[in-house]
């Protein structure tokens, strides 16, 4: 079947062998740019129309191609179309990085047309759920707002509002029950560092959903994206259409009283979290994701409102009317002294200090299933020992174990609470502060009396610790050369120190003003650096926690860190198409390495000091002389772009992990490919050998953890404890262990 492009024709399905369409007459085209064969229609809108297609170059994989044909006969109008169609591909293209928004594949010109090629989701949008299941209660619309805000946080961090956020621009991705945020069509970019559009733009976005602001003149702030989100939720929750849901002669909404009609009871913390949402005034709503994030962790922590389920769509929701009468849950926990410097954690689905004090006292019962997210309920259930590990049967490897009796245990440390989730906004301690002792942190007696006796052999690839403390989506690790220390950075900003000898989270490092996407320890464990999209490195002195110094040279996002095997040189690869060498004593910016043409993802140096590596988004990999700056290959391959490289201690292999779902290794020495890895069903996030170079580590989007015998490319192991995305994988220097970070908010050790 050959489907016929010409938006126009009537009857565009034609047999296989067929050369002008039987309908319009017109040639047609088997496939675009000689890949890409459209199936069927998916839906037409006023820029023309969408198709599902396949893409025969990759294993014929799905994927959507949107064609610009829009019916206008102002030629104002027809130039701003063609402005948001291509808006919406430059969007995708530095926005589909993200696991949870579609990805650009292609932006092509063929017979006078545009065409933009993105990624498939398969699944339904909130909208076609909506009318499916009926009615959202309260546990999804939780489950709406913390699904959503993490992906807008990535799109305002990098200067975008939405700006049509709607039910049928949230897909639920079948493949794993996630949110998946689309049609960046209306887009646009903020001010840099701004907080508002830099001119009045096109009134533009969907009625109901879209704030005054936007309709009137077009201006947009992430604020207006979190109205739309706050409209959405209400029409969730009322399948009613928010137009009609607001009384314009007294400026009030009625989606409470809705709700009331239904028998729906709220919750009132998230009830005052929508009403801010949706105020008129963009400067009375939330101004940022990290402000509604505050007040929702808090909202979180408590069980659902009696009655939150619609009573006209009982399927909607499981009613909590089956569990036992419960006793109120302690309104706070223990008193804290006020000279403790305390650090606030940005947004966590429950509070681990919340919900292991309950299990102590033996009232888990007072937390309803609905009150915490189904993704880390089932490892609460399991008996637990602490807040920030929970250990499996299997014995901690030698090097962890603390053969000794440990030193006192630093008290355990508990937050102020207030009643009133909008009232309680903690300060941020100043860059240089100490450390702050986290709130989870767990007795190193009581990890050690959990162990099992230091003489038991662990198998291999065995998980052994599950290290939580990360509020959102762990990003990246680093391990100290000793193998006893691992630094873990994510999306919630922060920086985690681990003990792994008591199992505790030893210190907090705060500084960072957006997500940490890079570490890196000095070999005699001092210095520890972090990169993070606030374009900045951060040189910490890594035993006591203080901030050395901070240096902003780069112009956009910091993706990936290397230091150097002799200590003396740190690599940085960014998003302003640069890697840099730096001096790691006094943080100097020695030089650039030259022909770098895309946004930079990863980078790596050679054990022997003489090679570095960068991969980005250009799908190529660059090797270069680390003292001449000579650029030696640039190996070309990968159909996406490469997130991960690693270079083997003599420079000779280098391994690159890409989108494209594949593991290519290369030949330094030959310029050639030696194999290609497949296996991974999503982006292959991150690649780590062991020190001996036997085993290649990959982690995927796919949520799995793949090991290799690097030699012939055999795989020998998969694993999929995590619940989502792997992000991050390091090697302990001395072999023992190896450790996993996830978007699951989790890091997880592993045997070797």
């Amino acid at each position: 079947m050959i489907y016929c492009l010409n938006p126009d024709c009537k009857q565009p399905i034609n047999i296989d062998q067929a050369i002008n369409c039987d309908s319009c007459g017109l040639k047609l085209t088997p496939l675009l740019r000689g890949r890409y064969r459209t199936v069927r229609a998916l839906g037409q809108g006023g820029f023309g129309k969408t198709f599902l297609a396949v893409d025969e170059d990759r294993l014929k994989a799905r994927c959507v191609i949107k064609q610009f044909s829009p019916q206008l006969k102002s030629l104002k109008a027809l130039e701003k179309a063609m402005q948001l169609f291509e808006q919406e591909a430059m969007r995708l293209n530095e926005l589909g990085e993200h696991p949870h928004i579609p990805s650009l594949l292609a932006y092509f010109e063929h017979d006078q047309r545009l065409y933009l090629v993105q990624q498939f989701i398969e699944g339904e949008t909130l909208g076609q759920e909506l009318a499916r299941r009926g009615c959202f209660g309260e546990q999804k619309i939780r489950e709406v707002l913390a699904g959503l805000l993490p992906i807008l946080k990535f799109v305002h961090d990098r200067h975008v509002i939405h700006r049509d956020i709607t039910p049928a621009n949230i897909i639920r991705r079948k493949l794993d029950d996630r949110l998946v945020l689309i049609d960046f069509g209306v887009a646009k970019v903020l001010q840099e560092g701004g907080s508002e559009i830099a001119a009045p733009g096109t009134r533009i976005g969907t009625e109901g959903y879209a704030p005054m602001e936007q309709l009137r003149s077009g201006r947009a702030f992430p604020a207006s994206d979190l109205y739309s989100l706050g409209a959405t939720c209400i029409y969730l929750m009322t399948q009613t259409k928010p137009e009609e849901l607001y009384d314009p002669v007294h400026g009030n909404w009625l989606w409470r009283s809705k709700l009331a009609e239904k028998g729906v009871v709220l919750t009132e913390g998230l009830g005052k979290i929508l009403d801010r949402m949706l105020k008129d005034l963009v400067s009375e709503r939330y101004q940022s994701v990290a402000e509604i994030m505050q007040d929702l962790r808090l909202v979180l922590s408590h069980p659902l409102a009696k009655g939150t389920s619609p009573k006209s769509h009982p399927q909607a929701e499981l009613a909590q009317t089956t569990r036992p009468p419960q006793s109120q849950p302690p309104s706070k926990p223990p008193s804290q002294s006020p000279s403790t410097p305390i650090s606030q954690p940005p947004i966590d689905l429950v509070p681990p200090w919340q919900i292991l004090e309950t299990l102590r006292s033996g009232t888990f019962s007072d937390f309803p299933n609905s009150a915490i997210p189904t993704d880390i309920r089932e490892d609460f259930l399991k008996p637990s020992i602490g807040a920030t590990i929970v250990p499996s049967i299997d014995a901690l490897p030698p090097l962890i174990r603390s053969t000794h009796s440990s030193p006192n245990p630093p008290p355990r440390l508990s937050r102020p609470f207030t009643s009133d989730i909008l009232t309680y906004i903690p300060e941020a301690p100043p860059l240089s502060s100490p450390p702050t002792t986290p709130t989870s942190a767990t007795p190193t007696s009581a990890m050690q009396n959990s162990l099992p006796p230091a003489s038991g052999e662990s198998r291999p690839f065995a998980c052994i610790a599950t290290l939580r403390g990360h509020t959102s989506w762990v990003l990246c690790l680093a391990a100290s050369s000793e193998g006893q220390t691992l630094v873990s950075g994510g999306l919630d900003d922060r920086i985690m120190v681990w003990d792994l000898v008591s199992g505790a989270c030893d210190k907090i490092l705060e500084g960072h003003s957006k997500s940490v996407n890079g570490l890196a320890i000095s070999p005699d464990g001092k210095t520890l650096v972090s990169c993070s999209d606030d374009i900045s490195l951060k040189f910490w002195d890594l035993p006591r926690g203080v901030l050395l110094r901070s240096k902003s040279d780069h112009t956009r996002d910091i993706n990936a860190l290397a230091i150097s095997p002799d200590g003396q040189f740190l690599i940085s690869g960014a998003e302003d198409r640069t890697v840099c060498a730096w001096r790691l004593n006094s943080g100097e910016l020695l030089r650039s390495y030259p022909e770098v043409s895309g946004m930079v993802r990863s980078v790596n140096i050679s054990a022997n000091g003489q090679w570095i590596a960068s991969g980005g988004l250009d799908n190529l990999v660059r090797v270069w002389n680390f003292n001449t700056t000579q650029l030696i290959h640039r190996f070309a391959g990968h159909q996406k772009s490469v997130l991960s490289v690693v270079i083997t201690d003599s420079g000779r292999l280098v391994i690159s992990g890409s989108k494209d779902r594949t593991i290519r290794i290369w030949n330094t020495q030959t310029g050639e490919l030696v194999r290609t890895l497949c296996g991974h069903l999503d982006a292959v996030n991150a690649v780590a050998l062991t020190p001996d170079a036997k085993y290649l580590i990959s982690g995927s989007t796919d949520k799995t953890i793949r090991v290799w015998v690097l030699a012939t490319g055999e795989l020998v192991k998969t694993i999929a404890d995590h619940k989502s995305a792997v992000n991050a994988i390091v090697v302990s220097p001395n072999q023992k262990w190896f450790a996993s970070g996830s978007s699951d908010n989790t890091i997880k050790i592993w045997t070797l």
